[in-house]
């Protein structure tokens, strides 16, 4: 099979239309449907149903994209090893994270990886969802649980520790919580909305101390770490933090100091045809490193 053909035909199948597929390509619609056409009379098989609203990939259609997908992604990784060497690693390197971990631990320590390797260019992507780095959604990732994919490569960084915080303001007008019952008088604040299971668990405010079935009143629920801590830093009431963003932080104190809270253990994981790949290593070593030092 011609590749020329594959490439357009695997265009036109993620955009779903000749016109989209031809502005990306730099083709005009009709020579992208010929091109499709000739395809189909070679391989004697429709590969769209051609439709008003746009194309569907036929039976055969989604075979051959998902044989051009994988063909893809096996071009990209060699042409990423070819193109770099362990002395000079560069290129793109997708790196997935979630939200608070990205926004508020990553990016700070960003500026001094990319000094070290100024030809290596990171694009990070921040989602509480685990992106399939086995089909190169993003190169690497740092998530919160262990994975379970088997393909995937897995370093654990370090663990993250969630304690109670409020802001020395709030404390000053509404006292210091000395119990958990203490916080059935105080203002609640929640992380939540659409998020893993495992992330919403560690956030339990509203149930802590009490029966599960009569949970205290969330005066304010915030889909975001970094939204979360600026509310509490502002004094709208208490919440649970992750410790590394309250690392020298004077606008957030710790209370409840006693009280025993939940962990979540940070892993670095890539698909094991990364393995080999200088920027991959590089990064892998950089936060490594800094995890040896920055332990919450």
């Amino acid at each position: 099979m011609d590749w020329d053909k594959i490439r357009i035909f695997h265009t036109v199948a993620e955009a779903g239309s000749f016109t989209r597929a031809g502005d990306e390509l730099g083709l005009s619609q009709s020579a992208v449907s010929r091109q499709i056409s000739a395809l189909e009379r070679e391989l004697n098989a429709p590969l769209f149903h051609r439709h008003a609203r746009g194309l569907i990939l036929t039976e055969q259609g989604d075979i051959l994209f998902r044989a051009s997908r994988d063909m893809r992604m096996r071009l990209e990784t060699t042409r990423a090893r070819l193109a770099e060497t362990r002395e000079r690693p560069s290129g793109e390197l997708k790196v997935t994270a979630t939200v608070g971990l990205g926004s508020l631990w990553l990016t700070q320590r960003l500026p001094e990886f990319l000094d070290l390797y100024p030809e290596i260019r990171v694009e990070l992507i921040l989602t509480n969802e685990e992106l399939d780095l086995a089909m190169r959604e993003a190169d690497v990732g740092i998530r919160l649980r262990q994975p379970t994919q088997p393909d995937l490569i897995q370093r654990r960084l370090f663990t993250v520790h969630f304690h109670i915080y409020a802001s020395p303001d709030y404390i000053k007008r509404f006292g210091e919580p000395k119990s958990l019952e203490d916080l059935d008088n105080h203002r609640i604040i929640s992380f939540g909305g659409d998020q893993p299971s495992y992330l919403l668990a560690v956030h339990w405010l509203s149930t802590a101390g009490r029966d599960l079935r009569n949970p205290r009143q969330t005066n304010c629920i915030i889909n975001n770490i970094s939204g979360l801590k600026t509310a509490v830093e502002n004094g709208a009431g208490i919440a649970v933090l992750p410790d590394y963003v309250a690392d020298a932080n004077a606008q957030l104190v710790q209370v409840l100091r006693d009280v025993e809270m939940p962990s979540l253990d940070s892993y670095f994981v890539y698909a094991e045809e990364m393995r080999s790949v200088a920027r991959v290593q590089v990064f892998r070593d950089f936060l490594v490193a800094k995890a040896q030092r920055w332990t919450y």
